[in-house]
């Protein structure tokens, strides 16, 4: 998964939990709402200063719409081999 795909990823993920469309996240963020749909398909990749913003509208660290992912379950199988 490219940085791209994880940004998607993540800023659809929040903005969903938030319950915040597209254009309201857009609005907020003073970003034109197809740019934001532009991001959460990977056809552009956002400027730092645009992570911020989105970040801060969906209230979370720059970092957290960076993060890749970890494989669901990965945690469960790790902390049962360290228990034994």
């Amino acid at each position: 998964m490219n940085i791209r795909e994880v940004l998607a990823l993540n800023l659809r993920k929040l903005r969903r939990a938030r319950r915040l469309s597209q254009e309201e996240l857009a609005h907020r963020a003073e970003i034109d709402r197809t740019y934001i749909s532009s991001l959460e398909r990977s056809v552009y990749s956002a400027g730092i200063d645009v992570v911020d913003r989105l970040a801060k509208v969906l209230g979370v660290e720059a970092s957290d719409l960076l993060k890749r992912p970890t494989p669901e379950g990965r945690k469960g199988r790790h902390s049962s081999c360290a228990e034994k």
